[in-house]
């Protein structure tokens, strides 16, 4: 059954990036119902939202719960916000602008943002986290119960990453970790943390434009960053992935991408360097598996799929046979 989770008064709202839990807690951004935003911003939405009417307002990160959706605080000063990830300790993650002008900004972007930690009350409360040294703006992606975080750090720039992610890191007890030396400074992104530290997301390629060419990574405690390499032997070849979910088995999902990223596949990376094309095992399933976005304990993935008759983007799950 689907359930609308509706807005906070405007005309759009988005859960974009994978909320783990099983307190029944959803996050994501919503755009208000009637302040404009005063300083012209995009925000990090207009990427996110699929209307024509995607910038001009103000935009909260918000949590949904008990069939109720709520806006979250932003940082004194700031207008807008971000909410990525939710665990099971009434913890939320994202960023939020904090009022200071900075000239690092880019494009629509004028405030700085930081990372931030919503406690859910009432009363729901915002506090920040440390940057890497030198470092101006950034962002939460995801949260585990034991509190780590991962996002990234860097200058203020678009608001959607970019230079923003010029360093890849982990949060533990208030602390700030680089995750290592990536080959570009920019898009050095993680996307999810498993119960057991362990991290994947994507980074950029300095061969390219930024943001043209990314490649999935993982890391661990104890080796530390590690390719995801695309699909073999594909044509067009397969040079970019990213990946957007890891299970507690160290299954990892995403995406393949030829260079201009017209042929995309959704992929599993299941203890390998390199990923198997789900489209491969989806059996008689008449729709493409255009991308992985989350994978559980049970190995069951969702994603996104296209319908070949139609065009439209359509949700999946797909379950192995074995769990039947």
């Amino acid at each position: 059954m689907l359930t609308d989770l509706y807005t906070l008064g405007g005309p759009n709202s988005s859960v974009t990036w994978n909320v783990k839990n099983t307190a029944g807690i959803i996050v994501g951004i919503s755009q208000t119902a009637t302040t404009p935003e005063p300083n012209g911003e995009n925000w990090s939405s207009a990427a996110f939202y699929s209307t024509p009417n995607n910038v001009g307002y103000i935009n909260f990160g918000f949590v949904w719960q008990q069939g109720q959706m709520r806006g979250l605080p932003p940082f004194p000063g700031g207008n807008n916000g971000f909410a990525t990830g939710a665990n099971n300790l009434g913890q939320v993650v994202g960023w939020a602008e904090n009022g200071v002008h900075d000239s690092t900004c880019c494009c629509t972007q004028v405030l700085q943002f930081r990372p931030a930690v919503w406690t859910l009350g009432p009363p729901d409360q915002i506090h920040d986290l440390p940057l890497i040294p030198g470092d101006t703006s950034g962002a939460a992606t995801a949260i585990n119960d034991s509190g780590q975080i991962v996002g990234i750090s860097g200058i203020c720039d678009q608001a959607v990453g970019r230079h923003t992610a010029r360093h890849a890191v982990l949060w533990e007890n208030g602390k700030v970790t680089d995750l290592g030396t990536f080959p570009a400074t920019w898009w050095n992104t993680p996307t999810a943390i498993n119960q057991h530290g362990d991290i994947v997301g994507f980074a950029g390629d300095p061969a390219f434009v930024e943001g043209e060419v990314l490649h999935a990574f993982m890391w661990t405690r104890e080796n530390g960053i590690r390719p995801l390499k695309p699909l073999k032997k594909r044509t067009p070849k397969h040079v970019h992935s990213e990946a957007y979910g890891i299970n507690e088995r160290r299954q990892v999902v995403g995406v393949s991408c030829n260079a201009d990223q017209v042929d995309c596949r959704a992929v599993v990376w299941d203890h390998g360097a390199y990923p198997t094309d789900l489209n491969d095992l989806k059996g008689g399933y008449s729709a493409f598996l255009a991308n992985a976005k989350d994978i559980n304990d049970k190995g069951e993935i969702t994603g996104r799929a296209v319908d070949p008759t139609t065009g439209a983007l359509i949700a999946y799950l797909a379950v192995s046979v074995d769990n039947n």
